[in-house]
């Protein structure tokens, strides 16, 4: 641009400034990074550098100078508008001038072009089509619409968001369909599953021709008695015609539904969100592939077998039928035809098994499922096939004499095998006889439980044995059950011990649970095998914390046994008081006494005990990058005599953590690096610090939780490119971290070049391609940057070698390398030695030929010419 130029255009400049803060576009003549906005109208003033005095113009270089431009008055400003998807970054350099001479500089100008929201999201086809079937299960997608936007992906201006604008038709204003906002999957909603119907049709079997012939056959079995030709026939012209309308339906000619789908950037959120609409041509079909289940069938039914009890239909006429059962047992009882038809080959019994699983497949010639696996219940009905069942062969129940009228005897227990809570499982209970009888009856039993009662005084001497038959009956069943009550005497004695007092045992605090103290033994005089005379044991007083426990065989011996871990420091001695009991209840105005009451002392003697730790759990969970010389976890622990301990850490193969042997207090005192170890375990041992074989050992899990604390690297550094062959470098990175802080990278130019062009591949890896035919060979540096999902990021540097490659595809190198040049003195000797060889050899081939010629002359002196 000349110098008038410049001078025209300066006013221009200033007038598009004036609005502006000029004093924030001023700086110094510095490296500097502006950004400006892509779609900005031209000219537009950028930034000012303030130069020194005698600069009369400015040398420019690098990227975007069509598009950058400098008055002489140091004004830097955009020429053409910028246009974020053709570049989003620029950088040049700027020299000031006097006249040729360099005044100032070369500085280094960054240009960041900031996206504006002026691309439309476009959907990546204009009509999508979908057939589905009736019954579909909400949310699952049947079909996904798509659009992509140009704007910066990084930027609200590139987030999407897809919604249903509309349905046709949509009667009673329900929308059958849905769409997830993010992802733009389209399924059907809740009121869809219902309410969706597919347009009616002739059904055929399998194998059944689907032709004209069989549909006038079907047709035939509809309407009998037709003397109308089918082709004159208005009504089978009809079906026919829908039928092939329906076999051949095109989802753009004749669909179902229309859905109107929108997608609008800025996610959705505002009203200047630029948006596009796309149509889902959608055409719902018949689903035959319907569960019948559950079914139900009675036990024991009467009949011929095998019989019919379902019938199952694919929406592929030539799918095959097989059924196996979900729980894999041994007796399966069905079977299935053909025709899809599932047959009970024998009768079912509700107490063997009172449900199956039934799993149909369907099926196509080369054993691929049509249709997904279908499970059926089968529920058996009970049917009243199983009379009620005494528990015991002889219920034996006995009563004290002189017991209260209605004093309890006891309860009978009987069970039915039909299905509980139904009336054919409800039991009623009867007294249908006595033996001896009496007037009025002894007994009675209620009848819904089974408690028996004593309706009378009895008395042993009178009769001491009664036998009852009792009826217990179900709905329809009934049974006897016998019952055998003995009148016993009364409680007139209690149990004595032997001696009450059993002195002073000593335990060793170690001693092991189930260790037996000492026995014990009482004696009852009443009537032998009888409540009245069956001991048990029980300690009353001084058994704090159950410590101790006293078993029995209830005739009157007992064992006083340790149930529970002795602690000297805890608890030192017990005095035990041990009552002995009946079970049946003493007569009236007689009461249980000392003579049924026994003591002993119990002493725990001290034992070096190791120390024990206070805590459950030593399962620690901290940062990777947990500050160093921070407390990760207090051990607690105790020795139970009181003496002083010591701790002391073992497995820690870094070397990261240490332990304060006085205070359990485990720091950290290097830095931990999850990506070396995630979780390892270290062990704390507390011990004694006089005797240290008295100790105790803990293990303590560590869980290092990730922190971003690495960046993506590339796999490797370098690579070449064929120059016979130019194809697309790969580019692979790691990170060390773990999600969120990996993958998916972005992978960028540092420095953006027109040569090379670098896009994403997945989501760690880039493909970097060469934009140029390259003239010859060379070696190229390039930085990448590298950003996980955090944006944490460095550039890293690649080098890209051209070459000419062998017929093996890699580069060749030439046998002293190929930049081999011998020295120039070395150039020179090697041609004066060359020359001086060849001088040599020339000498000695005259002298030979010379000598020669002289030997061979003829007498007659003739002379021959010499080659």
């Amino acid at each position: 641009m000349t110098p008038m130029v410049h001078l025209l255009l300066l006013p221009f400049l200033l007038s598009i400034a004036a609005g502006m803060d000029l004093e924030e576009l001023k700086g110094p003549f510095v490296d500097i990074s502006l950004d400006v906005n892509e779609a900005t109208a031209v000219p537009h003033p950028v930034h000012q550098f303030q130069v020194p005095a005698g600069v009369t113009s400015f040398k420019m270089s690098g990227e975007g100078l069509d598009i950058f431009k400098m008055s002489n008055d140091g004004w830097l400003y955009l020429e053409k508008p910028l246009d974020w998807s053709e570049g989003t970054h620029y950088m040049f350099t700027v020299e000031a001038m006097g006249d040729e001479d360099v005044v100032a500089g070369p500085v280094t100008v960054t240009i960041k072009v900031l996206d504006v929201n002026n691309n439309i999201p476009r959907f990546n086809q204009e009509v999508y089509t979908a057939v589905i079937r009736e019954r579909r299960k909400p949310d699952v997608p049947f079909v996904q619409v798509s659009a992509t936007d140009q704007d910066d992906p990084t930027t609200p201006n590139a987030r999407l968001r897809y919604s249903l604008h509309s349905q046709v038709p949509n009667n009673n204003n329900i929308f059958l369909f849905q769409i997830d906002p993010e992802t733009g999957e389209i399924s059907t909603s809740k009121e869809g599953e219902e309410m969706l119907k597919a347009k009616p049709g002739i059904q055929f079997s399998r194998g059944e021709e689907r032709s004209i012939d069989s549909l006038e056959r079907k047709f035939n079995d509809y309407c009998p008695g037709q003397k109308i030709p089918y082709e004159q026939n208005p009504f089978f012209s009809c079906v026919a015609t829908q039928e092939m309308k329906r076999r051949n339906l095109d989802p753009l000619e004749d669909p179902d539904y229309v859905l109107l789908v929108r997608v609008q950037d800025l996610d959705g959120a505002t009203e200047t969100g630029l948006s596009s609409i796309a149509k889902v041509h959608i055409i719902v079909q018949p689903n035959l592939w319907v569960n019948p289940g559950p079914l139900s069938i009675e036990e024991n039914l009467k009949g011929d077998y095998p019989r019919v009890i379902a019938k199952v239909q694919s929406n592929d006429p030539d799918a095959g039928y097989s059924l196996v059962q979900k729980e894999r047992e041994l007796r399966f009882p069905f079977q299935i035809k053909e025709n899809g038809e599932i047959l009970l080959t024998e009768a079912l019994d509700r107490e063997q098994k009172d449900m199956y699983i039934l799993v149909v497949f369907a099926k196509d010639s080369n054993d691929i499922e049509v249709d997904p696996p279908m499970e059926i219940q089968v529920l058996v009905k009970d049917v009243n096939d199983n009379e009620p069942v005494c528990k015991e062969e002889e219920t034996e129940m006995e009563i004290q004499e002189n017991e209260p009228i209605g004093s309890e005897v006891g309860r009978l227990v009987a069970h039915d095998n039909d299905q509980p809570e139904t009336i054919n499982s409800l039991l009623t209970y009867t007294i249908i006889s006595q033996d001896p009888s009496s007037s009025p009856n002894s007994f009675s039993i209620d009848q819904t439980n089974g408690r028996i009662q004593a309706l009378r005084l009895l008395q042993r001497r009178e009769q001491n044995i009664y036998n009852l038959d009792v009826k217990v009956s179900d709905s329809e069943l009934s049974t006897i059950c016998k019952v055998i009550i003995k009148v016993i005497g009364v409680n007139n004695e209690e149990p004595v011990f032997e001696k009450n007092y059993y002195g002073n045992h000593s335990l060793a605090e170690d001693a092991e649970v189930g260790t037996t103290v000492l026995t014990i033994k009482a004696t009852d005089t009443d009537e032998p095998d009888t409540g009245s005379s069956y001991i048990m044991f029980e300690i009353s007083n001084g058994n704090d914390g159950d410590v101790f426990t006293v078993e029995t065989d209830g005739k009157g011996v007992g064992y006083v046994v340790i149930a529970k871990p002795l602690d000297f420091e805890s608890h030192s001695t017990f005095d035990l008081q041990i009552n002995a009991r009946n079970t049946e209840p003493l007569r009236k105005g007689v009461e249980y006494t000392s003579k049924s009451t026994a003591t002993l002392t119990v002493t725990i003697n001290d034992v070096d005990e190791a120390p024990e730790f206070m805590m459950n759990f030593m399962d620690v969970v901290v940062p990777e990058n947990f500050t160093k010389g921070s407390v990760l976890l207090k051990i607690n622990a105790k020795d139970p005599e009181g003496k002083e301990i010591s701790f002391k850490l073992d497995g820690d193969d870094k070397g990261w953590l240490e332990i304060n042997p006085a205070t359990g207090e485990i720091k950290t005192k290097t830095k931990m690096d999850r990506e070396t170890l995630e979780t390892f375990v270290v062990t704390v041992t507390a011990f004694e610090k006089n005797n240290p074989a008295q100790s105790s050992e803990r293990a303590v899990h560590v869980r290092l939780l990730d922190v971003n604390d690495n960046v993506p690297k590339l796999t490797k550094n370098d690579d070449f490119i064929c120059m016979q062959n130019i194809k697309p470098l790969i580019i692979e990175a790691n990170d060390g971290d773990a999600d969120p802080f990996s993958g998916p990278f972005d992978f960028v130019l540092t420095k953006k070049s027109p040569n090379w062009k670098l896009t994403k591949r997945d989501d760690s890896s880039a493909q970097l391609q060469l934009t140029k035919k390259p003239l010859k060979e060379g070696t190229y540096s390039l930085q990448i940057t590298v950003k996980d999902r955090a944006g944490m990021g460095i550039p890293n540097a690649f080098e890209v070698k051209i070459c000419n490659c062998t017929t093996f595809g890699y580069c060749y190198t030439p046998p002293h390398g190929k930049s081999f040049k011998p020295p120039m003195g070395v150039t020179i000797g090697i041609l004066v030695g060359v020359l001086g060889f060849c001088a040599v050899i020339f000498i000695i081939a005259v002298k030979r030929s010379s000598r020669n010629n002289n030997n061979n002359q003829p007498e007659d002196g003739e002379r021959k010419p010499m080659m």
